[in-house]
């Protein structure tokens, strides 16, 4: 009997209204820059420039690949990056390939080509035959940041890129932090002065960092900061910033090329192999020098913002090099 029964119908929802379909267009809008988000800007640029040659290289191959509809083939994404190793590219630029592939095939809903175990092989080929070993820029240590800095004159560059060195060695900071610096981000102290940094490579979700920066009674970086500031008459906004002929500081920040410029440059006046240094070797130097001194593991991360002890021990290999040497007793 109850089967006979009648069943009630729910009524009809009323179609959307516009209003609500351009919320949710907006929404939908939202969503997908939140979702680019996920990645710092850096990555997806470099994610953008990599999945790009490969898309080049397929339709220049014959096979052209139609993402979001069309995914890559298996056999063509092999191909692609064994092409790669055989230009000599570099194991790490290969693995930054592959990963831009699996990204934009995520992205669009595909399943990776890259997840392929023949995909795989040839990757695992192409480290076991061309090695992985990363050349490493030389660190401007604090012995070496003496000799730098004695060769920086005391014209208003001058006084910015002696700031730019002893403020990017003594916070251990990222080219990218270092242009992203404002005025405002740092807090003065009696013992020096404190940087806070927002987002950063280890801190994409922006928590923040604070790092001491001492007065210092060596390099002083401290005091270059204050005399850059001083003869720059900046009091607010960017801290380091270019300067044109003529000496007129301008109102954005440097590039982060900029940054790895004027560390090659400076360390070439001081008679070093301007080859061997780079925007990085700021930071490298601040840990082979803390490490040399004897300075505490813990203490060291908590300038450089590193997460893992494993990361250090390259710096601390190096540093550590000749104490206790094997050899030391009879060499």
């Amino acid at each position: 009997m109850l089967d006979l029964l009648p069943v009630p119908v729910a009524p009809a929802e009323p179609p959307p209204s516009a209003g609500e379909l351009a919320v949710f267009t907006a929404s939908i809008d939202s969503a997908a820059a939140y979702a680019a988000e996920a990645k710092s800007p850096r990555t997806r640029a470099a994610y953008r420039a990599a999945a790009g040659a490969f898309a080049d290289w397929c339709r220049s191959a014959g096979h052209p690949v139609g993402l979001p509809d069309e995914p890559a083939s298996v056999a063509v994404t092999a191909a692609y990056l064994a092409a790669m190793a055989d230009r000599g590219a570099k194991a790490s630029t290969i693995d930054l390939h592959a990963a831009a592939i699996a990204f934009a095939h995520r992205a669009a809903g595909h399943e990776p080509p890259t997840s392929a175990e023949a995909v795989k092989a040839v990757v695992r080929g192409i480290r076991r035959r061309i090695g992985t070993k990363v050349t490493r820029k030389a660190p401007a240590t604090a012995d070496a940041l003496k000799k730098i800095l004695r060769k920086i004159p005391e014209t208003l560059v001058g006084k910015r890129d002696r700031a730019l060195i002893l403020i990017g060695f003594a916070a251990a900071l990222r080219r990218s932090e270092l242009v992203a610096l404002q005025v405002s981000d740092l807090e003065r102290s009696t013992e020096g002065v404190l940087v806070h940094i927002g987002k950063s490579k280890t801190d994409q979700e922006g928590a923040g960092h604070t790092v001491p920066v001492p007065a210092g009674s060596k390099l002083k970086p401290v005091q270059a900061l204050d005399a850059w500031l001083l003869a720059a008459a900046i009091v607010s906004g960017p801290v380091f910033r270019p300067v044109a002929k003529g000496g007129r500081v301008g109102l954005v920040a440097l590039t982060d090329r900029s940054v790895a410029q004027i560390v090659k440059d400076r360390a070439g006046a001081a008679g070093f192999d301007a080859s061997l240094f780079s925007g990085h070797s700021l930071r490298a130097g601040f840990v082979t020098s803390a490490l040399e001194a004897g300075a505490d593991l813990l203490k060291v991360m908590d300038v450089t913002r590193h997460t893992q002890v494993d990361t250090l021990k390259t710096y601390d290999r190096r540093a550590q090099a000749f104490k206790n040497h094997a050899g030391k007793g009879f060499l």
